[in-house]
């Protein structure tokens, strides 16, 4: 690809701009062990340059660097390391300074050395993350082949097209083979491992390959049956040549020398042959001969085929272990291949040639699957944990051991790998777990960008989960067609299915409204953060109104409607629906009137109903006011424009009998403390309301006052009380202070101006023995060292409080022996928030050093 680049350059087919283009490989950067120059690093590749380069840095614009291969490094770049830009021996800004080559890879990037010019890093998924902090404006997935190149690839390979199309149909049938496709590396290893079974008729009673490790095996096995009888032992060559392919992958070495092959007892006369010329290429175009393997796949397969063939295994659970410690993901492959080359249909074509593998280590490298699958099925609270899993899934798929995968994972109930990409290939692997599980009942995908194709490996297995969550995949319509397939299979198990944010459009609302209207297990779907629009939803309602639909909640949020759809939305009101989210749209006043018609009807049940940012005013409060004495306990009108006067409309509403209101998010209204004397009488009598969120309005120190006399009433029964961002000073904390020995018990006053003097006063109540509060957050409220000493002083004898939000203010180092005491001596705290504050790296280490020290004990930096 890089080649490619390089010549569409030079005959000016792209990148007219640059002047000169410097291609360097990371393999051949491993070579150069000493500190070097930039200068110096360009005339060791390109000699001729040597009159030039000191005109070329007067126009860096003009440059562009490629490194190519950055999985391949030897030296790990940490972008994260701040002693980069602060420490001279780190430092490289001149052309002319000799440092390492990490370095001036380092430097480039970073626009350190030579800013203005342009640098292109090339890497296999295994090494992103290792730019993940990386100053990079444009990150490009290499796609490969999609669709009919595939087809097109074997037509081209084989001259015979009977055979090309046989070849091609089995790749098709098989999921992990065909989703292999994409890279035409794989595709060439597929020709010569699978022609031989459609040409040679002695084939045709082998079992085709399925697996990645039963397709390498007779990519192995060919060559051995072509040149099997040309060496003595090609048992004992091919341990050597593993032993040296696996120091390869330990050392991410890839490039290999006369020296390395004496070294392993190989000898470089041994080329002559065919056997090793097809396992290793010889490339005499550089400084010296060197070999590779002809991918890095098959230098991984022999690497873990030489575990096989060792005669004495003790101790390769322990050489497993340390492989898979490695959190750079170089043996990934590696430990894939060696729990596949314990399937009997992996190790029989190699035995033929290699003799028999030893019993002992099939049985140990199932042990040692057996108990990593084991060890990390309850470890995904991290994304290592669930990559480690998802790795462990990928050896049970390659083991194809039926047995080994229901003893580890026949009974797993919940499975998670939210915010982890998963390839197709990932998807077929975990596709494999979950028709071997029969008792999955929560499937998280959230973030994991599967897309259609990967949904296509999974679509034959997801009926089987009840909750299912594909938020942020980009299924797009043609990935609702596949899901609405498993969606009306006979023993489908969906009740929750999340499908937020996926590029769907009203072309998919057809499907859906089918489901709905049949699938008797799904009651909670949310199609959130699509543009559905008025005419998706005009369609979907119709299936609403069917008497089989099951749904009692259902999310529209930001779905691009209007008020156009407001008479076919008030029309599914039917009994089932409980939970209606249409928050994020633009109904305005007119749609909610017209709602509030079905929500006043007698068959509505809706109890949860969330109308936020839809341009509404106080126009429709009279509206909202006359559904308060139904079914409805939790209302959020959250990002609208009620103002003071909406409020006392609905205040008087809150205020009678009837109301069942026990949530109320009233959030950025344009709220002032006009409206607070409202909202205190229904404070002191309002028998049902709990939770009441007032942010983002400026109530004011004056406001608060108001409120807090209401909270002290014997009849309040308010639980949780949102005062984020409401001007607040310590003029009103004494006022706040008094309310915390009633039932209170979540409160928010983030983002206000309350300072070390009114927090010095909460504390006071803090230490009350009455006061009842359990969360609290006080992050944003410009507090620094003054007023931690008062915190850890109130809450060591506090035996309320659990959750505790201190971020974005200005603590510093010296607040650190204060903060670790109130850490440890508030035994009920599970969770403190101190990220965005000002300590060191040293305080943010003694503070994190805290966490796990009690329980379920929750220390955020």
């Amino acid at each position: 690809m890089v080649q490619k680049i390089v010549y569409d350059w030079a005959t000016g087919k792209i990148y007219p701009d640059f002047q000169f283009v410097f291609s360097f490989k990371f393999r051949d950067l491993n070579t150069i062990n000493c500190r070097i120059n930039l200068r110096n690093l360009i005339l060791f590749f390109y000699p001729y340059f040597g009159n030039v380069l000191g005109e070329l840095w007067k126009n860096p614009e003009g440059l562009l660097f490629i490194f190519d291969g950055l999985d391949e490094f030897k030296d790990r770049i940490d972008f994260a390391d701040n002693r980069r830009n602060t420490e001279p021996q780190f430092m490289c800004t001149d052309p002319e300074c000799r440092c390492k080559v990490s370095d001036i890879v380092y430097s480039l990037i970073q626009h350190k050395l030579l800013p203005g010019c342009s640098v292109l890093v090339t890497s296999r998924p295994t090494a992103l993350h290792l730019l993940k902090k990386a100053e990079i404006s444009v990150w490009a997935e290499i796609l490969g082949f999609v669709g009919d190149e595939r087809k097109e690839y074997f037509n081209k390979f084989f001259e015979d097209q009977t055979v090309a199309a046989a070849v091609f149909k089995h790749v098709e049938e098989n999921e992990i083979l065909y989703t292999m496709c994409y890279n035409p590396s794989y595709c060439w290893i597929l020709g010569l491992s699978l022609g031989p079974f459609f040409t040679q008729r002695d084939r045709k009673h082998q079992q085709v390959p399925k697996t990645i490790t039963q397709l390498y095996s007779y990519y192995i096995y060919n060559i051995l049956q072509n040149h099997g009888r040309e060496i003595e032992s090609p048992r004992d060559v091919f341990l050597k040549l593993g032993e040296m392919a696996f120091t390869g992958v330990a050392e991410k070495k890839i490039v290999f020398r006369n020296r390395d092959l004496i070294q392993y007892n190989l000898q470089p006369s041994q080329f002559l042959s065919g056997f090793l010329m097809e396992l290793l290429e010889r490339d005499d175009s550089i400084q010296s001969v060197v070999y590779t393997f002809p991918h890095l796949t098959i230098q991984e397969f022999v690497a873990a085929l030489a575990q096989f063939l060792t005669p004495d295994p003790k101790d390769i659970q322990k050489l497993l272990s340390e492989a898979d410690s490695e959190e750079d993901g170089r043996f990934e492959i590696f430990l894939r291949f060696v729990a596949g080359l314990s399937s009997p249909q992996s190790a029989w074509p190699l035995e033929e040639f290699l003799s028999p593998f030893l019993h002992q280590t099939t049985c140990r490298v199932i042990d040692w699957v057996k108990e990593k699958v084991k060890g990390q099925i309850g470890n995904t609270a991290t994304k290592a944990g669930k990559r480690n899993l998802l790795n462990a899934f990928h050896y049970l798929f390659e083991s194809q051991n039926k047995a080994l995968a229901q003893a580890t994972v026949g009974s797993v109930e919940t499975l998670s790998f939210s915010g982890l990409r998963l390839t197709p290939i990932d998807c077929v692997a975990l596709s494999h777990v979950l028709e071997l599980c029969d008792t999955i009942k929560h499937l998280d995908l959230y973030r994991c960008n599967i897309q259609c194709e990967g949904l296509r490996r999974l679509e034959h297995v997801l009926y089987k989960c009840q909750k299912l969550r594909l938020t942020s995949n980009n299924l797009g319509d043609s990935g609702v067609k596949l899901l609405s397939a498993a969606l009306r299979k006979p023993g489908c198990k969906i009740q929750e299915l999340d499908l937020r944010n996926n590029n769907l459009t009203d072309s998919c609302t057809k499907d859906l409204a089918s489901v709905i209207s049949t699938n008797q297990s799904l009651t909670d779907l949310d199609l959130g953060f699509n543009p559905l629009g008025d005419s998706g939803v005009k369609l979907l309602s119709v299936a609403l109104r069917n008497s089989g639909c099951k749904i009692q909640r259902l999310g529209l949020g930001d779905n691009k409607l209007t008020d156009s759809c407001a008479e076919d939305l008030a029309s599914v009101f039917n009994p089932s629906l409980t939970d209606l989210n249409l928050a994020y749209n633009n109904l305005g006043d007119s749609g909610v009137k017209r709602l509030s018609v079905a929500l006043r009807g007698p068959d509505c049940k809706i109890q949860k109903l969330n109308l936020g940012d839809n341009k509404l005013t106080d126009s429709c409060a009279e509206d909202l006011a006359s559904v308060f004495n139904r079914s409805l306990t939790d209302l959020n009108l959250g990002d609208n424009n009620l103002g003071d006067s909406g409020v006392k409309r609905l205040s008087v509403a809150l205020r009678g009998p009837d109301c069942k209101i026990q949530k109320l998010d009233l959030r950025n209204n344009n709220l002032t403390d006009s409206c607070t004397k409202d909202f205190a009488s229904v404070i002191s009598t309002n028998q049902s309301l709990t939770d009441l969120d007032l942010g983002v309005n400026p109530l004011g120190d004056s406001g608060v006052k108001l409120l807090s006399v209401a909270l002290r009433n014997s009849g309040c029964k308010i639980q949780r009380l949102g005062l984020e961002d409401n001007k607040l000073t310590d003029s009103c904390a004494e006022d706040l202070a008094s309310v915390f020995n009633r039932s209170l018990t979540d409160l928010d006053l983030g983002d206000n101006n309350l300072g070390d003097s009114g927090v010095k006063r909460l504390s006071v109540a803090l230490r009350g023995p009455d006061c009842k509060i359990q969360e609290l957050d006080l992050s944003g409220n410009r507090l620094t060292d003054s007023c931690a000493e008062d915190l850890a002083s109130a809450l060591s004898t506090n035996r309320s409080l659990t959750d505790l939000t201190l971020g974005a203010n200005s603590f510093t180092d010296q607040s650190v022996p204060a903060l670790r005491r109130l850490i440890l001596t508030c035994r009920t705290l599970s969770l403190i928030e101190l990220r965005d504050n000002r300590f060191s790296r040293n305080g943010e280490n003694q503070l994190k050093s805290l966490q796990g020290t009690r329980s379920g004990l929750s220390v955020k930096m």
